[in-house]
């Protein structure tokens, strides 16, 4: 991977007033008919008459993944993942030929490129391929004749010239490794909202948008449940220092950027309060206080590839503990299942299931430098009447599991507790 950006290039999606090299990626919202692919085309523009340096990522139209899953689905109840990829591929193939044609109509050099043709090369995990490389020469190629490579995202190919995707959200990653491969000074997602917020604003009215926000930040906020941007997405502009500013599709407004922390700025104590509906907990009581007895109970789990999150266990009472852990909704049944079996071989008291769950985390690089966050939040929840059923921290963030009927009056009593509606804490207003 080539090295970091040329130069600083902050201002918002209109001209900015040093010539800089975007990457501009549109998401399926953006580009989900031919009238939104003609005002990407027009954002596009703006910045062209800029004299900027433009490369573009385009994901599938709207709905068009979900429509394609679909029809596997008539075919096959597990349909052959290579062929998945084949099939998937193509939704981001015809967004970027529809939106090269448009630019070419305008009078705008441009040309359409799958993955393995900018390359990037991949392992070989249909789905969910990693990123090994990304080739720099044809796109400066482009670049250099005065064409806009517009660059069909979530697609690569492998060393055995088989193509492969990289999961959902993957068109992202793909406009990231982009600018990270032709050092541009900013990737630019254009989508439907117009940056990162304190919460969603769709539970919070209140909710302020972030002028900026970390990369530890963001990848706190999206492992917890923000759908802004897609996980690995943040961790590869972390790795390579890639500046993201996320933005309305119309292109106006300054959006969020999301860069490293500075340090001569304060930052808030607490950026924002995420949120995920999808949890599930699973007790096993009367566990055998002997080593093995937790990993003869979660090691089935994970060798089901199931993820565990949040785990706690009780001081032992009479030989026996009692084990508790949160999985994702969607493993709920399976996890039931593989639980039961492992509990019938320890001669447990009982399993019991709870998938109407819900994680509730404050989240801000502040933490770090200040006490009493944890009591706040603990406060807060009580005087509501919000039992906290599990804790999980790290250095930037508390989240607890509650139960799903408390989770908007609890995003909006910690909203409020934290100040983040007002002007000063991080918000834009």
């Amino acid at each position: 991977m080539r090295g970091s950006r040329r130069s600083d290039a902050r201002g918002a999606i209109g001209v900015d007033p040093v010539v800089a090299r975007l990457v501009l990626k549109f998401g399926g919202t953006s580009v989900a008919t031919v009238e939104h692919i003609a005002r990407a085309a027009d954002v596009i523009a703006r910045q062209r008459e800029g004299g900027h340096e433009i490369v573009v990522a385009v994901s599938a139209m709207g709905d068009t993944t979900d429509r394609l899953v679909d029809l596997s689905s008539q075919i096959s109840r597990r349909p052959a993942r290579r062929e998945m990829d084949m099939l998937l591929s193509s939704g981001e193939q015809v967004t970027a030929a529809l939106l090269a044609m448009t630019l070419l109509e305008r009078g705008i050099d441009a040309v359409s490129l799958l993955g393995h043709q900018v390359p990037f090369t991949t392992n070989s995990t249909h789905g969910r391929a990693r990123i090994a490389d990304v080739g720099h020469e044809r796109l400066e190629l482009e670049l250099g004749a005065g064409r806009i490579p517009v660059v069909a995202g979530f697609q690569g190919v492998d060393e055995h010239g088989e193509i492969t995707t990289f999961g959902r959200g993957g068109s992202d990653t793909t406009a990231v490794a982009l600018a990270a491969a032709i050092k541009a000074d900013e990737c630019r997602i254009l989508t439907d909202v117009d940056g990162v917020y304190t919460t969603d604003p769709r539970v919070v009215p209140e909710a302020r948008r972030l002028e900026r926000v970390t990369f530890e930040e963001m990848l706190e906020m999206a492992s917890l449940g923000s759908r802004v941007l897609q996980i690995r997405a943040v961790k590869y502009a972390g790795k390579y220092n890639v500046p993201i500013r996320v933005l309305h599709m119309s292109g106006e407004g300054p959006g969020t950027l999301i860069t490293f922390e500075e340090p001569d700025v304060e930052s808030p104590v607490v950026s924002g309060i995420a949120f995920n509906r999808e949890e599930a907990e699973i007790t096993v009581t009367g566990v055998p206080d002997r080593p093995g007895a937790a990993a003869a109970l979660l090691g089935p789990i994970s060798e089901a590839e199931i993820e565990v999150d949040m785990i706690v266990m009780n001081a032992p009472r009479e030989g026996c503990v009692d084990l508790s852990f949160s999985i994702g909704r969607a493993d709920f049944d399976q996890a039931m299942e593989i639980v039961r079996e492992a509990a019938a071989g320890l001669g447990v008291g009982d399993v019991l299931g709870n998938d109407r769950a819900v994680k509730i985390s404050v989240v801000g690089v502040g933490m770090r430098s200040h006490a009493g966050v944890a009591t706040r939040m603990f406060e807060t929840l009580a005087r509501e009447g919000i039992n906290v059923r599990m804790v999980s921290t790290s250095e930037i963030k508390i989240s607890v599991l509650v139960e799903e009927k408390y989770l908007e009056l609890g995003v909006r009593s910690l909203h409020e507790a934290f100040g983040l509606e007002r002007t000063g804490n991080g918000s834009d207003q």
